[in-house]
């Protein structure tokens, strides 16, 4: 089995008018997983959402975009809600541009598909390195290369996942 990789996947706006949390709402109950980024125009591709996304936030949130879009599929995604409660995803898609008033209302753009266990993570039940991440704070998509991270989150992820729901549905309503 080859190394699967994590992220941290905070989901909140640099914009002081979003409310924190919003977006993680949002993403949970769509079955995405994203990060900011509200440009003029829509963008034709990936390429030129990071063209706009180099001109209007610069280049380090354009090679944070470009970082989120090529995840592997499969990769997982750990998020914290408003609760700072813990959840843990699986990237099942590949990356759009969602235009429509939700999204931009809660700076959330930029979306992959997203399987999300139902329920939150105890924080106890999540690896030390996943939570240290959390706590260092930031608004960044992140990977997480600590070495427990990996075999931490595919147990939790095992331990989880058989309660899900099938594939394609959406638990959140």
């Amino acid at each position: 089995m080859s190394e699967q990789t994590i992220y941290r996947a905070p989901m909140r706006s640099r914009d002081p008018d979003v409310p924190t949390g919003i977006a993680v709402t949002r993403a949970l109950e769509g079955g995405l997983c994203g990060v900011g980024g509200r440009l003029d125009h829509p963008p034709a591709s990936l390429s030129d959402a990071i063209v706009q996304t180099d001109a209007t936030y610069g280049e380090r949130a354009a090679r944070r975009l470009e970082r989120f879009a090529s995840a592997a599929l499969r990769s997982f995604v750990w998020t914290r809600d408003l609760n700072a409660s813990l959840w843990l995803g699986r990237i099942g898609g590949a990356w759009i541009y969602d235009a429509n008033p939700g999204a931009w209302a809660v700076d959330l753009m930029h979306v992959r598909a997203c399987e999300w266990i139902p329920t939150p993570i105890p924080h106890e039940q999540a690896p030390p390195s996943v939570r240290a991440s959390f706590a260092r704070g930031g608004r960044n998509w992140q990977r997480i290369r600590a070495a427990d991270a990996a075999t931490g989150t595919a147990r939790t992820w095992s331990r989880y996942w058989h309660d899900a729901p099938v594939p394609g549905t959406r638990p959140f309503g």
